[in-house]
């Protein structure tokens, strides 16, 4: 069932560069905040600031409930003028934050093995679903593997939160510095017929090139897979229609959805790469 958002004030507790241009950001929140699903995310606003003028859609990358609050984490890349304001604020400063919002990831499949493929900073909501499925199931009764992708090896993002939930993490950088030489992809595409879709799910999170890339390795392959679309967003609960994707629906005929309401998470044969 998907929790009823709201929207509610925010203490940051840590806000801090964990590596180049990317930030941890802690935030304390009444426990009124509804448990988020993995793959929902928080529209976030500086408080009392007018500029920049709309709220910053963002991944959930971790979440907790203890005592008389609840914690949201998360993890981010200053990548224009509203997270670099954002990666400005300090501890004790407060933030506005509208959520839980979107469709979350499928975690009842019933699949013994767990492919994760990120890019960049696609690894927000894949390790918050990491943690989650770990927490729901029978450790004996999951595989888990993770394809983790970055430019270049000072970019690899989040590895130490995610090794406490994954010991198969193969590490694809383009030039080469760490790991597999190359796109994520590519080594995927290498070692994709070691999975059978009887068993197997796979979720996916990165940049559109990385994902459209994957939605053709599986045109011929019925390994089914889910995957957290990025999109620019206004409002965050589908009124204004910016965040639009090209839908293929079962009968064929061509449409849109909204990310913020439809998504962010679809099956990664429905979109129109």
């Amino acid at each position: 069932m998907q929790p009823i958002p709201i929207s509610i004030e925010g203490k940051i507790l840590i806000n801090r560069e964990v590596i180049q241009g990317h930030f941890l950001l802690r935030v304390k929140l009444a426990p009124a905040f509804p448990h988020p699903l993995p793959g929902q995310f928080v529209m976030i606003r500086v408080t009392q600031l007018q500029t920049p003028l709309l709220a910053r859609p963002m991944s959930i990358y971790a979440f907790e409930q203890s005592g008389e609050h609840a914690f949201l984490e998360i993890f981010y890349r200053v990548a224009g003028e509203g997270t670099k304001l954002l990666s400005c604020l300090k501890a004790g400063q407060e933030i506005t934050l509208l959520g839980p919002l979107g469709k979350g990831f499928s975690q009842n499949t019933g699949a013994r093995r767990v492919i994760l493929i990120a890019g960049g900073i696609g690894i927000s909501p894949l390790t918050f679903l990491a943690s989650s499925l770990i927490e729901i199931r029978e450790p004996h009764s999951l595989e888990m593997t993770v394809y983790l992708g970055a430019q270049h090896q000072g970019v690899l993002a989040g590895l130490d939160r995610l090794s406490a939930f994954c010991s198969d993490i193969r590490i694809c950088t383009d030039d080469g510095s760490a790991g597999y030489p190359g796109r994520v992809t590519d080594l995927f595409e290498r070692e994709l017929a070691d999975y059978s879709p009887e068993d197997a799910f796979v979720y996916a999170c990165g940049p559109h090139a990385m994902m459209r890339r994957l939605a053709e390795l599986l045109e011929e392959n019925p390994l089914p897979c889910q995957v957290s679309v990025e999109e620019r967003m206004a409002c965050g609960l589908g009124a204004c229609l910016g965040c639009a994707v090209p839908i293929k629906t079962s009968d064929g005929i061509s449409t849109f959805r909204r990310v913020c309401k439809d998504g962010p998470v679809f099956d990664i044969r429905q979109i129109t790469w």
